[in-house]
């Protein structure tokens, strides 16, 4: 789906990695792994187009992608390491921004898959981290998009909502979607590791 070819990247006038060329393919997780600081997220908002600050060629399905962005925007789901909530909104309120096609049904349905039954209708600021985050991730479950981008979709999840995740990321791959994340915890999935730190210039 998206080629990297020589990708580098620079942060605050250093060098954290250069050469870096990999393919994510249709029904691939990958888990892009590494030391703090070595620019896991940086090449997260590389790829999704967030920070268009870097040498080397993105390629999505054999285009650049520059010459298709609007395309590959459509095709792709990216959760970053913030929720992304309103916390003002209900957790059903803040899914249906991100999904307004889907009926409730499809909403609370998507909310108590990650265990946030009973909470579709609580202001957002009173749900706890944890909470948060799987409100952000229940967007997965009404996503149509091919090519997930998730950096540390684990962190403040509990053991039950942790399965569930990787239930849907797995479902995610057999249909032929792809998969990229990072995690600072154990990824039980079958996944291609991609070290960041084997391109690293700088130390972490």
């Amino acid at each position: 789906m998206l080629a990297l070819k020589d990708l580098s990247c620079e942060r605050d006038n250093r060098l954290l990695f250069e050469g870096l060329s990999v393919t994510f393919g249709a029904g691939d997780i990958w888990h892009i792994d590494g030391p703090n600081g070595v620019g896991k997220t940086s090449l997260l908002r590389q790829i999704t187009g967030v920070s268009r600050y870097h040498g080397g060629e993105l390629r999505w399905r054999g285009r650049d992608v520059a010459e298709c962005r609007y395309e590959f925007a459509q095709s792709l789901v990216y959760i970053g390491h913030t929720p992304g909530i309103k916390k003002a909104l209900s957790a059903r309120e803040n899914l249906h921004h991100y999904c307004p096609a889907a009926d409730t049904s499809a909403l609370e349905g998507a909310l108590a898959e990650l265990g946030l039954y009973g909470f579709e209708d609580v202001p957002c600021f009173r749900l706890s981290a944890g909470q948060l985050r799987r409100v952000a991730l229940a967007r997965l479950a009404l996503a149509s998009e091919p090519f997930w981008v998730l950096d540390e979709p684990f962190t403040a999840l509990d053991v039950h909502a942790i399965a569930a995740l990787e239930q849907r990321l797995s479902a995610h791959a057999a249909r032929g979607g792809c998969v990229v994340l990072t995690s600072h915890q154990p990824v039980n999935l079958p996944v291609q590791r991609l070290a960041l730190g084997d391109y690293s210039v700088v130390p972490a």
